[in-house]
């Protein structure tokens, strides 16, 4: 068999180690993921009335939100060890029962200390699916087809916002009270965590077309952390979360205080600018990247880098529109928002392409570990404490009909998003520079690790 032919053969095969069900499965994964946004999303929605019944501040808004996601991702580190050595389906399912129970005690939460500690129930349970999921996902797809599969996925993000934005305000105004959308929530929980169940769950390495060591590694965590990809990777999430957790906790109370819209319209906005723009954004991205991704590893990197790039001019312009003009904020800042779902359609694969598969929910947990405790932890704080400190140096009038908190949370967005995308981009032009070599190192380690398995 000549050159060619050989190169020819190994694609096929490569391609033919898609699973039957696979389809199906990721389906499922993505409702469970759909839960998973619209549970920890309803705090963000509410977050007026919890200022107003609690006595918060926009700093511990921040905390509250930023607490959360320490817990994440603390928790993610062990969780994903056990998805690594387990069964992945049980972990998820079991997971997905807690973070919903939880999100019903966190209605009935009677003071901000009971809600801070329900809602770290929540991401106690979260931090359970997410690097489950991803190795799943990556045993179930060849790398070349994982962008999408991963955006399928990660619809479950934009469309778990969207629903909550776009109901959460309605329940308020329906029931008169900012609890019921936490008690209602809980309740498709525990359906879907059945489903999870029924899931068959694929052979480690299935998709690969290495054959993929047995065992386990030593000092697992040292290893997946001496991948340079990994640590461009974590830097483009920091920047990436620090946006995201930023403007999913206050974007809601900006269309209240800066554009002077009610909760409904407000969360109805939000919606749009954060849900919607994931669907069109996962769609392009996820076939953009995997494309890309044929031509050469690094492709997919580079897709997102770009839109990143994209993001910062974008969003900076909407930020600095006035505030009679929140139609066309929507329109902009969407534009611009649109872009940053490239991210998940590309970093996550990414994962999949330098860390072998007996270490994938353990790159993963440490990857979302690394961001969010670095990124998404701090965006909700550092926004908050932004905005007190804008909004004490901005007093009331200053800005024409505006209140000093409008101006003091507009000036600390229009400050941390763009800068916070640029490093995002950042990280991704790193990443899109060391994945060749550290998918060649990874193929030497499993090599390397078949090889001595074989008596």
């Amino acid at each position: 068999m000549t050159g060619p032919d050989v190169v020819a053969a190994d694609e096929h095969r490569h391609r033919s180690r898609q699973a039957p069900h696979a389809w199906r499965a990721v389906a499922v994964l993505a409702l469970a993921n759909l839960l998973n946004f619209y549970d920890r999303t309803i705090p963000a929605i509410v977050v007026e009335p919890l200022k107003a019944e609690f006595g918060l501040s926009d700093t511990d808004v921040g905390v509250l939100g930023g607490a959360f996601t320490v817990v994440y991702a603390v928790a993610g580190i062990t969780l994903g060890r056990m998805a690594d050595r387990g069964s992945r389906r049980r972990i998820m399912a079991a997971g997905l029962i807690v973070w919903s129970l939880f999100t019903a005690a966190s209605g009935g939460a009677w003071s901000i200390a009971s809600l801070l500690i329900f809602r770290l129930g929540v991401g106690v349970g979260e931090a359970a699916y997410a690097p489950a999921a991803n190795s799943f996902i990556a045993d179930l797809f060849p790398p070349d087809r994982r962008s999408r599969a991963v955006a399928v996925f990660q619809f479950g993000l934009p469309l778990g916002l969207t629903l909550a934005f776009f109901t959460t305000g309605a329940l308020v105004e329906a029931f008169d009270s900012y609890r019921a959308p936490f008690f209602l929530a809980a309740v498709p929980g525990i359906v879907v965590a059945v489903a999870l169940l029924l899931i068959p769950e694929p052979r480690r390495g299935a998709s690969e077309t290495r054959s993929v060591g047995t065992g386990s590694v030593a000092r697992p965590i040292r290893t997946v952390l001496a991948i340079p990809t990994m640590w461009w990777l974590i830097l483009s999430g920091i920047g990436l979360q620090i946006a995201a957790y930023g403007v999913t906790t206050f974007l809601v109370p900006l269309f209240q205080r800066y554009f002077g819209l009610s909760l409904t319209q407000s969360a109805v906005n939000a919606g749009i600018v954060l849900g919607l723009t994931g669907l069109v954004g996962l769609a392009l991205g996820g076939a953009a990247a995997d494309r890309a991704a044929r031509r050469s590893r690094r492709g997919r990197l580079l897709v997102a880098a770009v839109s990143l790039s994209l993001a910062v001019p974008l969003t900076l312009w909407a930020l600095s529109l006035p505030p009679d003009a929140s139609g066309l904020f929507v329109l902009v800042f969407s534009t611009g928002w649109l872009q940053q779902f490239t991210f998940h359609t590309s970093a996550l694969p990414a994962v999949s392409d330098v860390v072998e598969p007996r270490l994938r929910a353990t790159g993963i947990a440490l990857f979302f570990a690394a961001f969010y405790l670095l990124g998404g932890a701090f965006g909700p704080v550092i926004a908050g404490a932004l905005s007190d400190t804008f909004a004490a140096a901005a007093p009331a009038g200053a800005a024409g009909a505006l209140s000093s908190e409008a101006v003091g949370l507009h000036d600390a967005l229009r400050l941390l998003v763009p800068a916070a995308l640029a490093v995002a981009a950042l990280g991704m032009f790193g990443a899109s520079r060391a994945v060749e070599r550290d998918h060649a190192r990874m193929n030497d380690a499993m090599q390397t690790s078949t090889t001595r398995a074989v008596p």
